[in-house]
C-alpha cells in the first residue's frame, strides 16, 4: 500500500544534523531515519553522536566536528557529498548558551556563543548549500528560538542576539539561494525540555513560571519538534522558504 502522506517522506535522501547527539538533534536524527533517510549525526561529541547513530542503525552514521571550525565544517560536508553523491538536507541545529546579565556576561562568553549559534550556523548553512546548489536543490532547516524574536523572560542577551541573527540569515539566504532551489526555513522553539536547559527546567518554580507564560500550559519537547522541522525538510513545504515557525504553545500569539 502506498505511503498516505508521501511528501513527508525522506526516502533515499541524505541528510546532516548538527547538533544531534542529544536534544532536538538526536530528535530529528530519529524522526529523518523513520522517514527513509540517510542521517549523518554529527557532534562536537563523537561518544554521543555514535550512541545516536547506532541507536538508528543502518540508516546512519556519525561524524565528529566542532561547527566553529571552517575546515572541519567544509571537510565533513565533502565527505558527506562524496560518499553519498549530494546533500539532501541540512537540520542546522548545533548551539550553545551562557545565560548572564549584560553587565556581568564576559567577552569570553559573548565570543564563544557567536562560534557555536552565529559563525557555527553560517558555516555549516554555506557548506551544504554548496553541495546542495550543485545537486539541483536541497533544503535548509535552522534552529532560532523565540527569544531571537521577542524580549527574553530573563536576562540572556547573547543568546537572544545570536538567535536574531539566525532569523534574519534564515530570510537571507532563503533569498540568496532561491535560484538554486535550495529552500530555507527556521523553527522557533520557546523553552524545551534538553540538556543545554536542564539548569532551567529542572526547577519546579521556574517550570511553573514558564508553563503559566504558555497558553497551552506546558513546556516545549525535543518530540514537539519533530512535526514542523519534518515539515519543512520535505516536499510537503515545497513552496515555503524564508519562513520562521514558532513551536512555542502559543506564546508570540499573545
Amino acid at each position: 500500500m502506498p505511503h498516505p502522506f508521501p511528501d513527508f517522506r525522506l526516502t533515499g535522501q541524505v541528510t546532516v544534523v548538527t547538533g544531534g547527539g542529544s536534544g532536538i538533534g538526536r530528535a530529528l536524527a530519529h524522526t529523518f531515519a523513520g522517514a527513509g533517510a540517510r542521517v549523518v549525526v554529527l557532534d562536537t561529541n563523537g561518544a554521543a553522536a555514535e550512541q545516536v547513530a547506532n541507536e538508528i542503525g543502518s540508516m546512519a552514521q556519525h561524524a565528529v566536528a566542532d561547527v566553529s571550525n571552517e575546515d572541519a565544517i567544509e571537510s565533513v560536508m565533502e565527505d558527506v557529498a562524496r560518499q553519498h553523491g549530494r546533500i539532501d538536507v541540512l537540520f542546522n541545529n548545533a548551539g550553545i548558551n551562557r545565560r548572564n546579565t549584560s553587565f556581568d556576561l564576559t567577552i569570553a562568553d559573548w565570543n564563544a556563543v557567536v562560534a557555536v549559534n552565529m559563525t557555527g550556523m553560517f558555516l555549516c548553512a554555506r557548506a551544504a548549500a554548496r553541495h546542495m546548489r550543485d545537486g539541483g536543490g536541497g533544503r535548509i532547516v535552522n534552529t532560532a528560538s523565540i527569544l531571537g524574536i521577542s524580549g527574553g523572560w530573563y536576562p540572556n542577551i547573547v543568546y537572544q542576539a545570536t538567535k536574531g541573527a539566525v532569523v534574519n540569515m534564515t530570510r537571507s539566504w532563503a533569498v540568496e539561494w532561491a535560484p538554486y532551489n535550495v529552500r530555507v526555513n527556521a523553527v522557533a522553539p520557546s523553552i524545551i525540555r534538553t540538556p543545554m536547559t536542564e539548569a532551567l527546567t529542572s526547577q519546579p518554580d521556574v517550570v511553573a513560571k514558564f508553563e503559566a507564560l504558555t497558553p497551552l500550559g506546558r513546556l516545549c519537547e525535543p518530540a514537539d519538534m519533530t512535526g514542523p522541522v519534518l515539515f519543512l525538510a520535505t516536499a510537503a513545504s515545497s513552496m515555503v522558504t524564508g519562513h520562521i515557525l514558532p513551536v512555542d504553545g502559543g506564546v508570540l500569539a499573545q
